[in-house]
């Protein structure tokens, strides 16, 4: 028996009705990494990476890098948050995901910041429901990364320096969006607490406050140091929300 092209349009929703098919729809998630108590990490401090898995099965479902500016300061820092208030705009640095779900799915997403600073690079993620068609755009999904970033300038990794003289420790300080950290700024240091702690031959030797530079992220002390293996250890530390950060080098004083 012959089948006209009418009865095979009727027949074939039926079939795969009864053999579990679904259409998958596209669903878009924004994703953005956000510093804490700062602005979003974006292209100018390398991005954060996203990788974005089924919270199951692990499989990884999407994964890229955030992308674009930190946004709008006054908005962000200055301006008081009201609910349903967006944060972002167009040029806000974040990543965009683009899935095809057949079913409601419930993912881990997993933000790696700041991806080219490896000694600050913190992993924050969180877990939602995903479901077919519905985006989550806009704000999207804000993850926030704490942190501070902080790079030994001075004395170098593994630097030989002969003893009898004073010793220059200089350090660069922002927040983990790459946003500046100054002397009554908006990102005030004088509210930080920026230290060394000093080991000799693995023993706890000294700790020493660095000031601020006239340079903004830029803090310095001097210190003398006797014959031995030294490691040095700086720090930040913002007792008003609890972000700290962390750099570390070793020096040789003969």
């Amino acid at each position: 028996m012959k089948l006209s092209i009418k009865h095979l349009l009727f027949i074939l929703p039926l079939f795969l009705f009864a053999n579990g098919y679904s259409q998958s729809k596209e669903t878009r998630l924004m994703v953005r990494a956000k510093a804490k108590d700062a602005k979003f990490i974006g292209s100018s401090i390398g991005g954060a990476k996203v990788i974005i898995r089924d919270a199951e099965t692990n499989e990884i479902l999407d994964t890229g890098f955030t992308g674009g500016s930190t946004g709008d300061t006054d908005l962000i820092m200055k301006e008081s948050m009201q609910r349903g208030k967006q944060l972002a705009s167009e040029s806000t640095a974040g990543y965009e995901a683009v899935l095809q779900l057949e079913d409601p799915q419930f993912v881990t997403v997993e933000v790696l910041a700041p991806v080219n600073k490896k000694q600050a690079l913190v992993a924050s993620k969180t877990q939602l429901w995903l479901i077919p068609g519905k985006h989550i755009v806009g704000d999207g999904l804000v993850i926030e990364v704490p942190g501070f970033i902080i790079d030994i300038i001075a004395p170098q990794t593994h630097e030989r320096i002969k003893a009898g003289g004073e010793i220059e420790i200089k350090a660069n300080v922002v927040m983990m969006c790459g946003c500046p950290v100054a002397s009554g700024g908006i990102w005030d240091s004088d509210q930080y607490e920026i230290k060394a702690l000093i080991k000799k031959d693995t023993e706890f030797f000294t700790e020493i406050a660095l000031s601020s530079e006239k340079k903004s992220s830029t803090f310095s002390a001097e210190i003398n140091l006797e014959k031995g293996l030294y490691e040095i250890t700086v720090y930040a530390y913002d007792p008003l929300t609890g972000n700290t950060g962390v750099d570390k080098t070793n020096i040789i004083i003969n």
